[in-house]
């Protein structure tokens, strides 16, 4: 390098996006100045399950021990006015409870009534209708609190989200041609021996836009189509699957290139859904791509082996990828180019015919790469989109 001559600028690194829905499946939003809180106390049950374990726990364990000292409390309230507490020594005195001296017995008393455990030295007399009365209340509302702390528990046990973080998603997706058409494919895998029932598998892209009435929406959500129409959004997850997005008409990904493609901005939540085969309750699990996530030109290892008598998934590739032949255009211009090509089969001479195809190649050509940057010319060997392999 001459003296006195400055390095060329670095190129400007694109600013990393936030993450919607983050790669372990959790959704990055947080709900602020929510007033109605309200709303939380009408759906108790749901709150205290979806509370963490710790605060679970200390629910839990305070709901019993306020009951219990609480009844505690009553009965000996009753054994003071009474006068039992004067009478400890008369014989001659039938108390409301035997052997309640003070309130650290009438305390295991009500232990011992809402738990029905029943020592046999503390119980109540047939003198006592007021007591009658409070056990009746306390061995009802014991019950009542048996049944709904427990059920919080076993709910929260046997939540199926523990089952989702079994299931596996690749850690990019990759952009190549499967069957002459350009296709965005991610994989996904069930770690697990018990299946899940009746799967499903959505995707949906997240991406701000702007209307033609200038309204901006963030975060508009706009489905892939994964098989919708043909069924093949429901998934046999025995073994490792590629789920397949054809870049078409309808794709939101129509006149991406490969170019474009390095300096978009967007975000893509796969959402996997069914039942899991050993419990019957439904579970989801999702994850997320980046547009610097999305490999252009790549396409994913095969994992399926044939063994004696049975097939090996080989789950140490789950994420490899291999860089194949993709041509860098746009599948808008990919679909023209074939369409100019089949026209030539009809017509060995240049004609008029051609022009129209030419010009909508020219134009979404112009659509698409108006940026300064054209786009490398769309041939069907195309160019290697990435590294040999990752």
């Amino acid at each position: 390098m001459a003296r006195g001559s400055r390095p060329p600028p670095a190129p400007p690194r694109r600013r990393r996006r936030q993450r919607y829905v983050e790669k372990d499946g959790k959704c990055n939003v947080q709900h602020g100045n929510v007033r109605e809180t309200y709303r939380y106390l009408t759906d108790i049950f749901t709150t205290l399950v979806d509370l963490k374990w710790r605060f679970s726990l200390l629910v839990f364990i305070l709901a019993y021990a306020v009951t219990w000292l609480f009844f505690g409390l009553i009965w000996w309230f009753i054994a003071y006015c009474r006068g039992d507490l004067e009478h400890l020594e008369d014989h001659a005195w039938t108390p409301c409870v035997n052997n309640l001296n003070g309130f650290v017995s009438a305390f295991l008393f009500s232990i011992e009534t809402e738990t029905t455990i029943g020592y046999g030295h503390r119980v109540i007399t047939d003198q006592c209708p007021e007591g009658i009365v409070l056990l009746l209340l306390q061995a009802i509302l014991g019950s009542m609190v048996n049944a709904f702390m427990v059920g919080c528990m076993f709910v929260k046990i046997s939540q199926p989200n523990k089952r989702a973080e079994t299931l596996v998603f690749s850690s990019h997706a990759v952009v190549s041609l499967r069957d002459d058409r350009l296709c965005l494919m991610f994989r996904v895998g069930d770690l697990r021996d018990s299946h899940i029932v009746e799967a499903s598998i959505r995707a949906k892209l997240i991406k701000s836009k702007q209307t033609q009435e200038g309204e901006f929406i963030p975060l508009d959500q706009t489905d892939l189509s994964v098989g919708f129409e043909t069924g093949d959004d429901r998934l046999f997850l025995v073994s490792p699957l590629i789920i397949s997005h054809e870049i078409d008409e309808r794709s939101p990904f129509w006149d991406v290139s490969r170019h474009q493609l390095e300096k978009d901005d967007f975000e893509i939540v796969v959402i996997l859904e069914g039942m899991v085969e050993a419990t019957g309750m439904t579970c989801q699990a999702r994850s997320s791509y980046l547009a610097d996530e999305v490999l252009w030109g790549h396409r994913f290892t095969p994992l399926l082996s044939l063994e004696e008598g049975f097939y090996e998934v080989d789950y140490g590739g789950f994420h490899h990828t291999v860089a194949v032949p993709t041509p860098a255009c746009s599948a808008r211009q990919l679909a023209a180019a074939a369409a100019r090509r089949q026209a030539q089969l009809y017509w060995s001479i240049p004609s008029r015919l051609d022009q129209p195809l030419e010009e909508a190649a020219a134009a979404a050509a112009a659509a698409v790469g108006g940026n300064g940057d054209p786009d490398p010319p769309c041939e069907s060997n195309g160019t290697v989109g990435g590294p040999e392999a990752r």
